[in-house]
């Protein structure tokens, strides 16, 4: 399951700190510091999210 959840990691990761780097760009904030942070917080919350997700794929 970890191997699954390290692939799904990869495309969840992604699209989360994207759409956090949206939401911080579309509230006005064009610095460098909230950008990386919404990355990174996308990028962290990406991880309980994978297992989830393979947890529920995996059926276990």
């Amino acid at each position: 399951m970890f191997r699954l959840a390290s692939m799904l990691y990869s495309i969840i990761a992604t699209a989360l700190a994207g759409a956090g780097v949206i939401a911080v760009l579309t509230a006005g904030y064009v610095s460098l510091t909230p950008i990386l942070a919404a990355a990174a917080a996308g990028a962290v919350l990406a991880m309980p999210v994978a297992y989830l997700v393979a947890r529920k794929l995996t059926g276990s």
